[in-house]
């Protein structure tokens, strides 16, 4: 497949470098990011590259933004991307998570591993919203529990609820490579889970604990049905938010019955336990 590489400069990296990673990836088409000392390398599809959306990013950008647009070479790029992934070790309040891809070495020194091949979706522990997440999912107990991993990505989060004694894990994402994606991932680590295609209108059913990584505008779009099948005394996890957002997300929430239990907090990221 060809691909579209965009290189932007910034004077700021940051937080804006993940702002701009968040913009390109759940606002457009933009499949996966490098790091650079000067800001980020974006990848594109060709057939899905919008020049109109890239100036519109640009033009509304909080920072000033330059940036460089080149046609790369067909050839296989998750390939290519592989030689530069690296494997995460997940710390908690009790342990740690080695989170792999399959040709990372296995280790015996740790309470959990996961096998993640992640093939450009979202969900492999590099960002602190899944780090965060991670560490969320490890520490509370799931034993019994009915889980739903709204916006799934790669369902790491909901293959390690599995792993700790979840008896029902049920997965959701909007995009089909995501879909596909979790589905192998959850083969590869031997446990089951109920995969949708589609949004937060498909929810049916009643859950003990609700795991959303997503974003603020869609959090807040959805978090009235999320409370609508969130059992009595069950627990919302939300993230994929900076810590500035963390406030209108508590008020719905609290709307909604509600209350904040605890928070986390990595490089300007936030991640919030709410209980009903």
């Amino acid at each position: 497949m060809k691909y579209i590489e965009v290189s932007f400069t910034m004077d700021d990296t940051g937080m804006f470098r993940d702002l701009l990673v968040d913009t390109l990836g759940n606002e457009g088409p933009y499949e996966s990011f490098v790091e650079t000392k000067e800001g980020l390398k974006a990848y594109v599809p060709v057939d899905k590259y919008d020049r109109h959306f890239l100036e519109v990013t640009v033009e509304t950008f909080p920072v000033p933004l330059k940036y460089e647009v080149t046609e790369m070479p067909d050839k296989n790029w998750n390939e290519e991307w592989e030689r530069e992934h690296k494997a995460v070790l997940v710390e908690y309040n009790g342990g740690c998570v080695w989170v792999r891809a399959p040709f990372h070495p296995h280790r015996e020194d740790v309470n959990y591993e996961l096998i993640i091949e992640p093939k450009m979706s979202f969900g492999t522990a590099h960002h602190p919203t899944t780090y965060m997440m991670l560490s969320y999912v490890a520490e509370l107990d799931m034993q019994g529990k009915r889980v739903l991993d709204m916006g799934c990505g790669t369902a790491v989060l909901g293959i390690l609820a599995k792993m700790r004694g979840a008896s029902y894990v049920e997965g959701v994402d909007i995009d089909e490579w995501a879909f596909n994606n979790a589905r192998e991932n959850a083969a590869t680590n031997n446990v089951e889970i109920a995969l949708k295609l589609g949004d937060a209108t498909t929810l049916q059913g009643h859950f003990d604990i609700i795991i959303a990584n997503i974003n603020r505008n869609i959090l807040l779009a959805d978090m009235e049905r999320y409370a609508a099948v969130l059992n009595a005394g069950g627990t919302l996890l939300l993230s994929g938010f900076y810590e500035a957002d963390e406030a209108a997300l508590v008020v719905r929430a609290k709307e909604l019955g509600m209350t904040l239990k605890s928070k986390k907090n990595r490089d300007g990221w936030s991640s919030l336990q709410l209980v009903k």
